[in-house]
């Protein structure tokens, strides 16, 4: 997918309005349950019985013998695709339907447990014009969400009559037993509490206290990890789309990117601490924070004007995120000669390095000074950098060859003097290519365009960086696994980390054992070897697990919750995939929905210290059907 010019329109918008909880539970049948659009027919009505039909009468047969006992397996070992542990209390477990090709059965679910009506239909998610919530963000048409199932399948597990049967035997022995025994096997009801969680009961606390018993990270359990809303920040008034990328924190301060500025707020309250201006809007921004708090980004020479609506992004610029400042801007001519400045399309961070690339050509800078180290040679055969990745290390992908047959080349740099370390030819077929990790060098791509759902993935390679050597490649399956990487930059992707010398990947939602709903897990492949490691991290019922960043070997995640709870941030063990809640956010109608306004493909989650922040990338002109209507670009949370 090409960009367009200077002023790429970002789906990165707030998801639309989700639909209202329904009265009772969806009914079965095809197709998943419809909810009634605004303003309403009334809510759909529930089923007769547990299953949305009317049990039918078995035939009759003939008693028989009972069956000799089975003896028990031994359960496979954990990892994915493991079939779940047979059913507590010995009650009967209904059989699995036919599992897909990674070990899990498939039907079209609605997402994330909310019911939705048929793609296109007014008022349904992801469609243009739904009106916002009281307590909102900005809408607009949301792009498919990343391995979501399309609604107009099958709306729901099928049980037979004897199966029917079996299940309401065991539940009324459930009843029975009454409080001696609850049947817990992740039923999604619980709200993802049935895992392993501290949940607060280990008395660690939230701003810098004595460890929890937390394994290799700085993050502690607070003492109640319940949430509640810290601060919003609310949409600037636009009259078009407009880019706000870029989110950071320091130990006081969080700081967002505004409308043709910068501003900082007090990481608690949200007051504003300070806020200085820029020549014009943002367009690209690094992720990565030097140890005294300054960073990249790449910004417009000016405002858009009726006779230059895209200006360039020819600024290259260092951000003070502690002092609030602008440290310096500049912009550099190409290295082939003429005066006509440099567009960027991305920017990043190593060390002492700022590092600018784009398909126009590339250049490093002091972070301090702002003093130019070196540009990229340009051969004869039209060989250019087309971005960099940095981070522990510095990294570039330098694309040579036609557009109709291009050569990529992974190389790890000097930051110092941009010469090359070591070299890796990216094999053929591959357009563009994603570095996910610098130390270790890691690097995604779609080979020959075979991942087919626009995540630009079908294998990861590992690659030594020393030498240049591959280590090994990692097919991804793009059926499977939920990473993804934007078409052409070189250091955006999601949904993935790295560390512990593993790719920690999440897998695509898929059915869980409920009756409505997906879950997912994160597994982990080995960076030497290739394999999938054993062990997983289960999101239970409901909900779906995203990684967002290492912290030291563990990995910090959110899980998105269904439309009727809060979601959850978790710390997960890198080796034992034992998970830890650090945040549950609230249940509250209005809070949960503003939560899931945001798509989490694109939005700009930051959890530090019992502190988590979401945010939007882009925002646009008010709403044609609420145009009173409050919304806001930030929401803060915080635990006591």
């Amino acid at each position: 997918m090409t960009q367009p010019p200077q002023q790429p329109p970002n789906p990165d918008e707030p998801s639309n309005t989700p639909p209202a909880p329904p009265a009772g539970p969806p009914s079965g049948g095809f197709g998943a349950p419809q909810d009634p659009p605004p303003g309403g027919f009334g809510q759909p009505t529930p089923p007769a019985d547990p299953f949305g039909k009317q049990p039918q009468q078995p035939p009759a047969a003939p008693p028989q013998p009972p069956a000799a006992p089975q003896q028990p397996q031994d359960a496979p070992a954990g990892g994915y695709g493991t079939p779940p542990p047979p059913a507590p209390g010995g009650y009967p477990t209904p059989p699995a339907p036919q599992p897909n090709g990674y070990g899990y059965p498939q039907a079209p679910q609605p997402g994330y447990g909310y019911p939705q009506g048929p793609g296109g239909q007014p008022g349904q998610p992801g469609q243009p014009g739904m009106p916002q919530q009281a307590y909102g963000y900005p809408t607009q048409p949301m792009q498919p969400q990343f391995g979501a199932p399309q609604p107009g399948g099958n709306g729901g597990k099928k049980f037979s009559t004897q199966m029917q049967i079996i299940v309401a035997a065991a539940v009324a022995v459930v009843l029975i037993i009454g409080a001696g025994v609850i049947y817990s096997a992740t039923s999604g009801d619980d709200g993802g509490k049935g895992e392993a969680s501290s949940s607060g009961s280990t008395g660690g606390e939230s701003k810098g206290g004595k460890g929890s018993g937390l394994a290799g990270g700085s993050e502690k359990v607070p003492a109640n990890t319940k949430s509640k809303v810290a601060f919003q920040v609310p949409q600037p008034v636009v009259k078009d789309l407009v880019t706000v990328e870029g989110s950071w924190l320091t130990d006081k301060t969080y700081v967002k990117s505004g409308i043709n500025e910068i501003n900082g707020y007090d990481r608690d309250k949200g007051t504003k601490l300070w806020s200085f201006p820029l020549a014009g809007e943002i367009c690209s921004t690094s992720r990565h924070v030097s140890k005294d708090y300054k960073t990249a980004i790449v910004f417009q020479e000016s405002k858009p004007t009726k006779e230059k609506k895209y200006p360039a992004c020819n600024q290259v610029g260092v951000i003070d995120l502690a002092a609030g400042k602008l440290l310096w801007s500049k912009s550099v001519t190409s290295s082939t000669g003429g005066d006509r400045p440099v567009s960027f399309d991305e920017v990043t961070l190593s060390g002492t390095t700022v590092a600018a690339g784009g398909t126009s050509g590339g250049a490093a800078f002091k972070l301090d000074t702002g003093a130019e180290l070196w540009k990229p040679k340009t051969g004869a055969d039209g060989c250019y950098d087309r971005g960099y990745a940095g981070g522990e290390a510095l990294a570039v992908v330098r694309k040579c060859g036609t557009y109709d047959s291009p050569q990529l080349t992974v190389q790890a740099l000097n930051p110092t003097s941009g010469a090359p370390l070591s070299s890796y030819q990216m094999p053929a077929g591959v357009e563009y290519a994603h570095i996910v990790s610098t130390k270790p060098l890691v690097v995604a791509a779609d080979v020959g365009d075979t991942a087919g759902d626009g995540s630009g993935i079908s294998d990861f390679f590992s690659i030594d960086a020393a030498t240049g050597k591959l280590k090994v490649r990692i097919p991804a399956d793009a059926e499977k696994y939920a990473g993804d990487c934007d078409s052409t930059e070189v250091e955006r992707c999601r949904n993935m980390a790295v560390g512990n010398n593993r790719l920690y990947l999440p897998t695509e939602r898929h059915d869980g054992t409920s009756e409505y709903g997906d879950t997912n897990e994160v597994v982990a492949f080995d960076l030497d070897t290739g394999k999938l490691l054993g062990g997983r991290a289960d999101a239970g019922d409901r909900h779906i697990l995203t990684p967002l960043r290492m912290d030291g070997t563990s990995i910090i995640a959110y899980k998105e919750a269904p439309y009727d709870k809060g979601g959850q941030v978790v710390s997960i063990d890198g080796e034992t995939f034992k998970q830890t809640t650090l945040m549950e956010n609230p249940d509250d109608e209005a809070i949960r929905k503003a939560e899931k306004r945001f798509n989490i493909n694109s939005a700009e989650l930051l959890y530090s210290d019992g502190q988590f922040y979401m945010a939007a990338r882009s925002v646009h002109k008010p709403s044609t059907v609420t145009p009173d209507e409050k919304v806001y670009l930030v929401v803060a949370y915080g635990t006591d």
